[in-house]
């Protein structure tokens, strides 16, 4: 790669982590930030370093607690912005808020162009992030926005574990995620499916929702961007079981395990969920059957090829399978 600009990388605290991989990969040692909270919860920042002239990257997810996070990464931006730091990029693994894209009914708000124009307002100049909601987001930004797949890792594991080829059908939980499915399905040369919400009140009570697609003694593979409280995923399952599917996984790039996702998730006929380290799962959500694969490469040579003003096209192509 060529030269590159001197440049300082941040880490918040929302995932501590996934920064310090992204970091050693980089081979760069996170930059000191000053974090306090005072006792009315106030937040305090301080850069303990100069950035004069430095192009500056902050990694931090909207996540749980969502608006603490959201204001520590505001708080820095203003601090980086009168450093006269030469530009101010964002790393944003999981972006909170991106389901709030559109005004589904009156007099709501779309708090992820909100948010865009709040980033924007503050002289952010870059965003790499990761499974937007919706890609669409990415429209609610005039500035750059590099949006980086789980898929490439995702589907390597299932490569090393074997689970490719007809025996295998990726299932989309709801027709939002079927696009995504089908390239999913297309990597792993494996069959789709799609699970049929559209049933009435009633008759989710008394019995699992339909099946489009054939799982029938195959090893099903639910897919979908993330898990929140985890309901739709264990619905598609009881479904996909009673299809005829002989093992179920599930796979979500974002862990938000909101409520009482953990125990509805043990208790279902998921064998494994299979989750990137995206949000930073704390110790009180881990349970059984949890597998979080690390994205800090995809990452790290993501920010190299931006950092040296190079395509990151081929950061989102399978190892495995780079044709698709």
């Amino acid at each position: 790669m060529t030269s590159n600009p001197e440049y300082r990388l941040f880490d918040l605290g929302s995932n501590p982590t996934l920064a310090a991989e992204i970091a050693e990969k980089l081979d760069l040692p996170l930059a000191k930030v000053q974090l306090e909270m005072f006792a009315d919860n106030e937040i305090y920042e301080r850069i303990e370093d100069s950035v004069r002239g430095m192009d500056v990257y902050v990694i931090q997810s909207i996540s749980d607690p969502v608006n603490d996070n959201f204001i520590k990464l505001m708080i820095f931006i203003d601090a980086v912005r009168r450093t006269s730091a030469k530009s101010i990029n964002v790393i944003m693994p999981y972006f909170g808020y991106a389901r709030s894209d559109r005004k589904a009914r009156s007099r709501e708000p779309i708090v992820a162009r909100l948010i865009a124009d709040m980033l924007e307002s503050q002289g952010v100049k870059r965003m790499l992030t990761m499974d937007l909601h919706t890609g669409q987001v990415q429209g609610f930004f005039d500035i750059p926005v590099d949006h980086l797949l789980a898929m490439p890792v995702q589907t390597h594991y299932f490569y090393e574990r074997g689970l490719i080829g007809d025996d295998v059908v990726v299932v989309a939980s709801n027709p939002s995620s079927l696009k995504m499915v089908q390239r999913f399905a297309k990597i792993l040369g494996a069959q789709w499916a799609l699970v049929d919400r559209r049933q009435d009140e009633d008759d989710q009570r008394t019995k699992p929702y339909q099946i489009t697609g054939n799982v029938a003694g195959k090893v099903a593979l639910i897919l979908d961007d993330m898990i929140d409280t985890g309901r739709s995923m264990v619905l598609a399952s009881e479904a996909i079981q009673a299809a005829g599917a002989h093992h179920i996984e599930a796979v979500a790039t974002h862990a938000v395990l909101s409520g009482s996702a953990v125990g509805l998730l043990e208790n279902s006929p998921i064998q494994r969920v299979v989750v990137t380290n995206t949000i930073e799962v704390p110790d009180n959500k881990r349970f059984s059957k949890l597998v979080d694969l690390s994205v800090a490469e995809t990452f790290a040579a993501g920010l190299k090829r931006v950092i040296a003003h190079e395509s990151i096209a081929p950061v989102l192509l399978s190892p495995d399978n780079p044709e698709v």
